[in-house]
């Protein structure tokens, strides 16, 4: 399998699948794409890979896929004995529920607040409109947490948490402490497991 990345400082989307894929333990190779090129050269580099102009994009034999989401589902089915979903139906389905929230929603907190592993932390104002972002996912990381008792969202590591592991990294970088959003809860200290695990220190050493 190849799997295809844009700057690992930048890229949510395409870390999200790579820790998936990095949690299979299957040998893959990696190309990565520079992001932010002028003149659009950006997508005539990405083009050769991805049907979509976007990365990421996983290569699997014939098969190429060019979602993030549709990348891990994927290797869920592909490699069960990874546990990337578990077993439960009901952990499960909130697990997809809340990967399928961070994946279509949360847009000001995206725009204002992107992946940047190349800036030290600093306290950034935030808009309204983010700051409304950070109180649901900190009621969302919460709920879960407490449901399942933790140390990740439904209780063993799974594809929600590799979808927050970005947020989480923006929480640091942009200086988003969840006691200032009300009740911090468990998951004030979940952010900062996500960002300790081995799968995400790999990738922020090669950012």
């Amino acid at each position: 399998m190849e799997i295809v990345v844009g700057t690992k400082a930048w890229s949510s989307w395409s870390l999200r699948p790579w820790l998936a894929l990095k949690r299979t333990g299957a040998p893959f190779s990696e190309t990565v794409i520079q992001l932010r090129q002028e003149n659009g050269m950006t997508a005539v580099a990405i083009l050769p890979h991805s049907p979509s102009g976007m990365v990421p994009a996983l290569k699997d034999g014939d098969l190429v896929l060019w979602d993030s989401l549709a990348i891990c589902e994927h290797l869920a089915e592909r490699f069960p004995e990874a546990k990337l979903w578990p077993r439960d139906a009901e952990r499960r389905a909130l697990g997809r529920a809340a990967a399928a929230e961070m994946h279509s929603g949360f847009a000001s907190l995206r725009g204002e607040c992107p992946m940047a592993l190349d800036q030290a932390p600093h306290v950034a104002e935030l808009s309204p409109a983010t700051q409304t972002d950070i109180r649901r996912i900190s009621v969302l990381w919460n709920d879960l947490l407490r449901q399942f008792g933790g140390p990740f969202l439904l209780g063993e590591w799974s594809i929600a948490d590799a979808f927050y592991t970005p947020v989480a990294s923006r929480f640091r970088t942009y200086g988003v402490h969840l006691s200032d959003y009300g009740d911090a809860g468990p998951a004030g200290e979940y952010g900062t497991r996500l960002l300790d695990t081995p799968e995400f220190k790999a990738w922020a050493a090669d950012a």
